[in-house]
């Protein structure tokens, strides 16, 4: 059976700063296709890595019923809402504020109900506080761990209620996995990789 994986994400799911395999995204497609080759993995899988620098829920749900479409997704995994969580000191406010991003997460999840039976989410992981307040390419944005912890419970409780899965991979990295406070190193992309595809593989999916 042919399946196609859409993943939809920022710059972490394009793989920034994993100079070794491109980022956690491509590490699974990787993966997939070597399973494939092998015989190991009997479904013939497409992967796509739809990681967009610097997208938020906003800028996703422009492009993400036509990229879906397009590529007849069977599975889609949704790595969004880590630059959301971003405070804009000069605004005084979030780049996607918690009301807003709840309203994105249920109409991102709608859309992806009616093109895909499998839909995942993944939680976005842990920041240095130390190199992000503020960012060192934005010195009037700020990040910090409690703001991700509160858009991944929305993320959580919203994917509950609408019965798809949900990943949390906040604590599944440390500090010394981070490239520049933010991007995780080729070490973190592959902690975020594995931890994906045993989820995967727990799920049956594939």
């Amino acid at each position: 059976m042919e399946k196609t994986i859409c993943v939809f994400g920022d710059s972490i799911t394009m793989g920034a700063w994993d100079l070794e395999k491109g980022g956690w995204a491509n590490r699974l497609r990787l993966f997939i296709d070597t399973e494939q080759l092998s015989g190991r993995i009997k479904d013939y899988f497409t992967t796509y890595n739809l990681g967009v620098d610097g997208d938020t829920t906003d800028g996703l749900l422009k492009r993400f019923k036509v990229e879906a479409e397009f590529r007849n997704s069977s599975i889609i995994i949704f790595a969004i809402g880590s630059n959301d969580s971003v405070f804009d000191k000069t605004k005084n406010k979030y780049l996607v504020p918690l009301d807003e991003f709840e309203k994105n997460i249920k109409e991102l999840i709608d859309k992806a109900k009616n093109i895909s039976q499998t839909v995942i989410f993944l939680g976005a992981g842990i920041v240095d506080e130390k190199k992000t307040m503020p960012l060192a390419w934005a010195s009037d944005f700020y990040q910090e761990n409690k703001n991700i912890l509160s858009y991944n419970q929305k993320i959580k409780e919203i994917s509950e209620k609408n019965k798809i899965l949900y990943l949390d991979i906040f604590d599944s990295l440390s500090e010394k996995d981070l490239e520049d406070g933010v991007h995780p190193n080729s070490g973190g992309h592959e902690k975020i990789f594995l931890k994906v595809k045993y989820f995967l593989q727990e799920n049956k999916i594939i």
